[in-house]
């Protein structure tokens, strides 16, 4: 009998994002991949430090565990796959890892140089996280929901064991960069007007709307001993706030918090959010973020040429 993916919420992930193997990294960077693979097997039964994604994670992969009685069955809802430039010897130690945490992770392309991103489409990834900003670039092309991990950033924290906790910007991406082409084209005072003139014309979707959608889905199929909680996290302020508002209420698509900040910096708010991720297009924007919490560079719009 032939396996399935369909009606999951897939996530790929790439190795350093899942784990903290920058000191190994280093090693690669400053010789070869040899001396890296080496490493990587002689510390093959030392499980890696979590890295910046860990909780998100971890976290997802709750709902494929709790809330169920022992004699009810149905299909897990949630799948997470390594999709790694990592060689496969290494990979024996991301899996003695992942299993060491007690992460139901079972399948992973390692490509050893390589980018991985193709394999994306027949996993029918909702989400890819990958240090490499050449591998979201290509992903979101592709038009799965991807943002390059900042290694550095803060880790989650624990105080919402059982919630998954995520943050969104919104121009660029949940939504499209239409409005944030104008600001920057005409500034603040077009921007306002144009907004509040099309307030009633719902925005066209940005690259993550799928994946806030498949949360969603998640969020009403899951369990009651996990949950999910998003936010919405944008410069834009009153009025240009309400067409933001109504393109969501049009996509029958709901969040749970709303910040509209007026281009303050974001980075205390979503600190007292206290997310398991934050995604955003402009990377100033992620690297205010990155001090407080795990974030992640989504390469797409306006803010974003390709070269």
């Amino acid at each position: 009998m032939s396996v399935s993916l369909d009606g999951k919420l897939v996530v790929a992930i790439s190795s350093r994002a899942l784990f903290d193997f920058e000191e190994e990294n280093q090693v690669f960077e400053q010789s070869d991949d040899r001396a890296y693979m080496a490493l990587q097997l002689q510390r093959l039964d030392v499980p890696a430090k979590p890295g910046v994604a860990f909780s998100l994670v971890k976290k997802l992969l709750a709902f494929n565990r709790t809330g169920l009685e022992p004699t009810t069955v149905r299909a897990e809802p949630v799948e997470v796959v390594i999709l790694s430039r990592n060689d496969p010897v290494s990979g024996m130690r991301v899996f003695r890892s992942a299993q060491h945490y007690g992460l139901p992770i079972q399948r992973g392309s390692f490509t050893r140089g390589q980018s991985p991103w193709r394999y994306l489409k027949p996993l029918h990834a909702n989400l890819f996280l990958s240090t490499h900003l050449s591998d979201v670039r290509a992903a979101l092309g592709a038009g799965v929901p991807a943002a390059q991990v900042y290694p550095k950033s803060a880790h989650a924290g624990n105080a919402y064991p059982n919630e998954v906790r995520i943050a969104f910007d919104g121009d660029a991406v949940l939504f499209s960069d239409e409005a944030e082409r104008v600001y920057q084209a005409e500034g603040l005072q077009a921007f306002q007007k144009h907004e509040q003139d099309k307030a009633q014309q719902p925005l066209l979707a940005g690259p993550f709307k799928p994946l806030l959608a498949a949360l969603q889905r998640l969020q009403q199929e899951g369990t009651p001993a996990m949950c999910i909680r998003t936010a919405l996290v944008t410069a834009r302020s009153a009025p240009a706030h309400e067409r933001a508002i109504r393109t969501l209420m049009n996509w029958n698509i709901e969040v749970d918090e709303a910040m509209f900040l007026g281009g303050l910096a974001k980075g205390e708010f979503l600190r007292e959010f206290e997310p398991d991720f934050f995604f955003d297009d402009q990377t100033g924007h992620v690297d205010s973020a990155s001090k407080h919490v795990p974030s992640g560079h989504v390469a797409s719009g306006v803010s974003n040429p390709s070269s």
